[in-house]
C-alpha cells in the first residue's frame, strides 16, 4: 500500500468560460468538481496506475464531506482522512477556453487544532506499519506546526518507509534537514531553498541540505533528477497545451509508482513526464488522458544521462 498525505485537503471546482475578461460577468459553460489537494491527486493517479493507496490528511464540514464522498467511488483507494472542526477548503480553477490559459484561486485551509494534530500523527505512524512508501505533499494549514513534515519524514525513515516530499517555502526548508529520499520541488521553489537559479547547483545543493534525491520541474522544459546514481533530464517531445492544473502531482505519481516497482531512473522519469504531459491534456483539471500518456510512454519521452558528479 501506498500512503499519501494531504494536510490541506481541497474540494477542486473547475468552471470554464468562452473568454476571461477582469472586471466582467461571465457564463459558465461547464463546472467539475472532485476532491483535490496535492496528495488526493497524487492517490487518484497511483490508484489508476493499478497501486492500491490509502490517503490520509484532514476533512471537515459540508465541504470535507463531499471531499469524503468522492474519494469512496475511488477503486483501490481507501480514506484514513482525519475529522476536524473547520470546513475543508476549496480551490477554484478558471479556465479560459480562448486561450487556454487557467486563473487559480486557493483558499487557505481549516485551522487545525492542538488535538486534531496530534489525533492525525497518531494515525499516521498507525497507517506507515503497513505502507510501502510515503508522499507527503501540499501546504499547510493554519494550525498546523511550520516543521510538520520534518517530524513526518523522521517517522517515516524511523518505520523504514521511504518518503517523498512535495511542499515549498519553510516546511520544504526543515522537511528536507529531515533526510527524505526525495523531494519535488519546481524551478521557483528549489531556487527559494537553495539560493541558486541554476537548475544542476541548486538540485545539487538541495541534496547536501538533506535530500537523498531531487527532482525538479522545470515546466515545458521536463524534469533534472540528480540522485546517488545519476543525472538525467527527462522532457516530452513537444510543449502540450492545456490546464497546467495538476500535472506536477502526476509526475510526483510517476516517480512513486516507479519507486515502489524499484524501476531505473530513467523509466521512473520517463512515466513522470508523460503522466504529467497527460495531465495537461486531458479535458478536466487533475486527470490525465491514459491514451496520450501511453503513446508518451511508448516512444514520446527523452531521457538522457548527464556527465558530472551527482
Amino acid at each position: 500500500m501506498v500512503l499519501t498525505v494531504t494536510l490541506n485537503t481541497a474540494l477542486d471546482i473547475t468552471y470554464r468560460v468562452p473568454r476571461l475578461r477582469p472586471h466582467a460577468s461571465h457564463r459558465v459553460t461547464e463546472v467539475t468538481e472532485r476532491p483535490g489537494g496535492k496528495g488526493l491527486n497524487v492517490a487518484r493517479v497511483l490508484a489508476a496506475l493499478g497501486h492500491p493507496v490509502t490517503v490520509t490528511g484532514f476533512a471537515g464540514g459540508v465541504t470535507g464531506d463531499v471531499v469524503r464522498e468522492g474519494l469512496a467511488g475511488v477503486p483501490g483507494m481507501s480514506d484514513a482522512l482525519v475529522p476536524v472542526a473547520g470546513a475543508t477548503r476549496r480551490t477554484i480553477a478558471v479556465v479560459d477556453e480562448l486561450t487556454g490559459d487557467t486563473t487559480q484561486l486557493n483558499e487557505p485551509g481549516p485551522a487545525v487544532a492542538p488535538a486534531e494534530w496530534n489525533a492525525f500523527q497518531d494515525v499516521y505512524e498507525d497507517l506507515l506499519t503497513g505502507a510501502s512508501a510515503v508522499a507527503l505533499c501540499g501546504s499547510l494549514p493554519p494550525g498546523v506546526p511550520v516543521g510538520a513534515y520534518a517530524g513526518l519524514v523522521r517517522a517515516a525513515r524511523a518505520a523504514g518507509v521511504p518518503v517523498l516530499l512535495d511542499t515549498s517555502g519553510e516546511p520544504l526548508r526543515r522537511g528536507v534537514a529531515a533526510r527524505p529520499d526525495l523531494i519535488k520541488p519546481n524551478a521557483d521553489e528549489l531556487a527559494e531553498l537553495t539560493g541558486s537559479h541554476e537548475p544542476v547547483r541548486a538540485t545539487q545543493a538541495a541534496r547536501r541540505r538533506g535530500a537523498r534525491a531531487v527532482v525538479a520541474s522545470l515546466g515545458a522544459a521536463g524534469l533534472l533528477a540528480v540522485a546517488p546514481e545519476g543525472r538525467w533530464r527527462a522532457a516530452p517531445p513537444a510543449r502540450v497545451r492545456g490546464n497546467p492544473a495538476g500535472a506536477g502531482d502526476s509526475a510526483v505519481a510517476g516517480l512513486l509508482s516507479g519507486l515502489v516497482e524499484n524501476l531505473p531512473w530513467p523509466d521512473r522519469l520517463a512515466r513522470a513526464v508523460a503522466l504529467s504531459a497527460a495531465t495537461v491534456a486531458a479535458p478536466v483539471a487533475g486527470e490525465f488522458d491514459r491514451a496520450a500518456y501511453e503513446e508518451l510512454l511508448g516512444r514520446g519521452v527523452a531521457v538522457t544521462a548527464e556527465a558530472g558528479a551527482a
